[in-house]
């Protein structure tokens, strides 16, 4: 595919329980996205902020519209003339001080929020972890022993309702998701069908699932939507012991990954040639061919 086309940025943290500590770091990744050439940069999940418990983020929660994390997004978006995608934001709830909503918000370099989409597939899951013995060929047996790592998202988080967020961005018609939306293809589906070139998978993954099903998962999301796919990451160890998979990468409408950046902290960056995409579609027209 042509080389030629906006470029995007996809900004892989390493972030803990300090947000100004967080926020200190996603400037000096959004610097590094923009001198790269990026016009649209996305930020991981939980990117301001990531405690020892899922409960820790509701001190941190923000009213919709106004907080210090929301006036930092604004403020770098226009001062760096750059279109951000925030992973998440911990945005309130009216009139439940115990949950909160996880935000993916869209902001233009004017620092004008224009899309927002809550996280609507919530992680409760008890991640297994590959029993002693297991063959180094791949017949795994699994064990859900505590250290094998639990997560409730749903004990503090609230699930967005079906709010399908496509928004218009220099990288196409933007379709926004979360981490374990991955895992739910219909979601991506209709996205497409509202017009989505570009597909926002900001994560934070678990080491051991991200190891397993995270490139797997973003390319089958790239290929069957004929979409461009950008999936930032958290990476490394957190407070709790918490370990995420880092990998963020962008990946193409055939599959193949333009930019990776593995471990640490950094900036996957790569063009998008929407042209491309739509050349493909036309040639390859596999989603006007569905029966279902």
């Amino acid at each position: 595919m042509s080389t030629a086309g906006p470029r995007v940025g996809a900004v892989q943290m390493n972030s803990g329980a300090d947000v100004g500590a967080n926020l200190k770091a996603a400037e000096r990744l959004l610097v590094e996205a923009q001198r790269q050439g990026a016009a649209l940069a996305v930020l991981p999940e939980n990117f301001a902020f990531m405690g020892a418990h899922e409960s820790d983020k509701l001190a941190v929660a923000e009213d919709e519209g106004r907080g210090p994390i929301q006036e930092f997004l604004a403020a770098a978006a226009r001062r760096l003339s750059l279109w951000i995608i925030a992973g998440t934001v911990p945005l309130k709830v009216p009139d439940q001080a115990s949950r909160v909503f996880a935000a993916s918000l869209v902001f233009d370099p004017a620092g004008q929020r224009v899309a927002r989409y809550d996280k609507m597939h919530l992680f409760d899951v008890d991640v297994p972890g590959a029993a002693p013995g297991a063959s180094a060929g791949g017949n795994l047996s699994f064990s859900t022993t505590p250290a094998a790592g639990r997560y409730r998202e749903s004990a503090t988080i609230e699930p967005g309702a079906e709010n399908i967020a496509v928004a218009a961005t220099p990288a196409g018609k933007t379709g926004l998701s979360v981490c374990y939306d991955l895992r739910f293809p219909e979601l991506y589906r209709r996205l497409t069908a509202a017009g989505a070139e570009l597909l926002a998978v900001p994560s934070a993954f678990t080491a051991r699932t991200g190891e397993a099903h995270w490139d797997v998962l973003l390319r089958a999301r790239a290929v069957e939507n004929q979409c461009y796919v950008i999936a930032p990451g958290q990476h490394g160890v957190h407070p709790g012991g918490r370990r995420t998979w880092g990998h963020s990468c962008i990946v193409d409408p055939w599959g193949t990954v333009l930019a990776l950046h593995e471990a640490g902290e950094g900036v996957a960056v790569a063009a998008v040639p929407l042209e491309s995409l739509r050349e493909l579609r036309r040639s390859f027209p596999v989603l006007a061919h569905r029966r279902l």
